[in-house]
């Protein structure tokens, strides 16, 4: 069987859990075969087992049974939930059967373009893996290129770009897209990887790639019109808290360093988002506002 069908049979489990909450083994095989999984092909007990061993160490999803009602239902929803590599696979696995299964639809899909810099992950991944260095070539916009030497330490994707967070020669930490590089080696060189580096905690005080030395603020942003609800089921950043809302609006907090990733963000939705304080943070917004008002 090819791999492809494994994994569609595995989000149809976890697809199916979620959407049922509790099933017995025969329960799960009937919607199984009703749905022709595997042909209209009942799912054997064995083969179950395994696969909820395989489901567990792909996407960390824990699927229990109930020893009085022998169901089965996933213990751990939250896993699902959270910004991880497993729940990045599970929604790509999920997409991917979906979009198989529409081939004849095709013209009627409209998506957004693949990520840049794609053609470089698995050199990138190899050598995050066994802690090698990376030699690359890299060129900026309207900018010389040059060569370099990294030490791998994280891959990002931000806005349909790839990113590799990366220590230089210099022992300072990098962000470098992956659509600006022109080549990629991996080299004989080890580096030591730090024990306690996490990429999720260095990453956790910002908003997408940029990681400057802005300061830590509490940024209180007013959402108008759709944005409340635009906000409440796409947060911007793990620190978000819902304040005071009215039928007119509704207010935000974050705790967040707010660099320009940050307010490109409250920008891109125009006047539906109004940032209240701090008063600094408001004033830089009119700045900005106010010069693009001079391009027209």
């Amino acid at each position: 069987m090819k791999q492809a069908q494994i994994f569609h049979q595995y989000i149809w489990i976890i697809n199916t859990l979620r959407a049922c909450r509790k099933l017995t083994l025969e329960e799960l095989n009937q919607k199984w075969m009703n749905d022709g999984v595997i042909d209209g092909n009942p799912l054997q007990r064995s083969s179950f087992n395994r696969h909820r061993d395989a489901i567990l160490n792909i996407f960390g999803i824990v699927i229990e049974c109930e020893p009085r009602t022998y169901k089965y239902y996933i213990s751990n929803n939250e896993a699902l939930n959270d910004d991880s590599i497993e729940r990045w696979i599970f929604s790509t696995l999920a997409v991917h059967g979906v979009l198989a299964d529409s081939a004849a639809v095709k013209d009627r899909l409209v998506l957004e373009n693949a990520p840049a810099g794609e053609e470089y992950l698995d050199v990138i991944i190899q050598a995050i893996h066994t802690n090698r260095r990376l030699r690359m070539g890299y060129k900026k916009f309207e900018a010389e290129g040059y060569e370099k030497l990294v030490c791998p330490y994280a891959l990002k994707l931000f806005h349909q770009r790839w990113y590799l967070l990366a220590l230089n020669d210099e022992e300072q930490m990098r962000i470098y897209a992956l659509d600006r590089m022109t080549m990629m080696e991996i080299t004989d060189e080890t580096f030591e990887m730090p024990a306690n580096f996490s990429s999720q905690a260095y990453f956790a005080e910002y908003y997408g790639v940029l990681t400057d030395n802005t300061p830590m603020a509490h940024v209180v942003v007013r959402a108008h019109k759709w944005m409340p609800n635009y906000l409440r089921t796409l947060p911007l950043h793990h620190s978000q808290r819902e304040l005071d809302s009215t039928p007119d609006y509704t207010d935000f907090a974050f705790d967040i360093r707010p660099t320009s990733d940050f307010l490109g963000e409250l920008l891109r939705h125009g006047d539906g988002i109004e940032v209240l304080e701090p008063q600094e943070i408001r004033v830089k917004m009119c700045e900005i506002v106010a010069r693009t008002l001079k391009r027209y």
